[in-house]
């Protein structure tokens, strides 16, 4: 039985990603922003520890995380938890800016740095939930587009420095997808939100299952996934 900590397993991906590996018997740790999400995580999930920490404030992830017990070995460590706010360079705030790399980058280096022990012990597996917006940026979409080429980045200095431990890195890089994220991109961009042009996110969850049960011989560094044709 393999053990997971899990950020945004809420909705979306992270939903989808923790269901296939709560299926199959897997240890989970999942990250909740409060107490009450935390208790919502623990009944949709039974037999699954939480941790609560606020990735809005990666200044405290440590003080959080100190205060609560951790797994003592991990398998992976699956980053999917994600903000996005679309906006103009000119017309994009500070705070917009700050909360974006705050949940998007800063809290996945700082969450990495903090488990790095535990993943080391078993030789474990670092999964970033990216987006093609971490490979191509397109106006509107700055301080997105700026956090997951960061992220990017991360996850490239993770791979080559922890590789002498056994660590394997990951990044999947989906179109978009079928979630409450994308329905506010819609939003934003004045779109009528339309589920079925997009991606499942039980889709993307197999890709990162192919990624976590790849044998050892073999490491995925990269995965693009973009949306198929739907037959409409």
């Amino acid at each position: 039985m393999a053990t997971h900590l899990i950020t945004g397993a809420g909705s979306g991906i992270g939903e989808a990603v923790a269901e296939r590996l709560h299926e199959r018997g897997d240890e989970l740790w999942l990250v909740a922003r409060d107490a009450g999400r935390a208790k919502d995580l623990a009944a949709r999930f039974p037999g699954a520890q939480t941790l609560v920490a606020d990735l809005g404030t990666p200044d405290r992830l440590s003080w959080a995380l100190g205060h609560q017990a951790l797994p003592d070995r991990l398998d992976s460590l699956l980053h999917i938890a994600g903000v996005s706010d679309l906006g103009a360079v000119g017309e994009l705030t500070t705070k917009t800016w700050n909360r974006t790399l705050a949940v998007n980058l800063v809290s996945p280096a700082e969450l990495t740095r903090l488990v790095l022990p535990q993943l080391r012990i078993s030789k474990g597996h670092v999964v970033f939930a990216n987006s093609g917006a971490g490979l191509n940026a397109r106006a509107g979409w700055s301080a997105y587009a700026a956090s997951k080429h960061g992220l990017k980045a991360l996850a490239d200095s993770l791979r080559e420095e922890e590789h002498t431990h056994g660590i394997r890195v990951t990044s999947v890089y989906p179109g978009r997808v079928a979630t409450a994220m994308q329905a506010k991109v819609q939003q934003q961009e004045g779109n009528e939100y339309t589920p079925g042009k997009w991606i499942d996110p039980q889709s993307v969850a197999t890709t990162v299952l192919l990624a976590l049960d790849l044998p050892r011989d073999a490491e995925i560094h990269d995965l693009s996934v973009r949306p198929g044709y739907s037959g409409s």
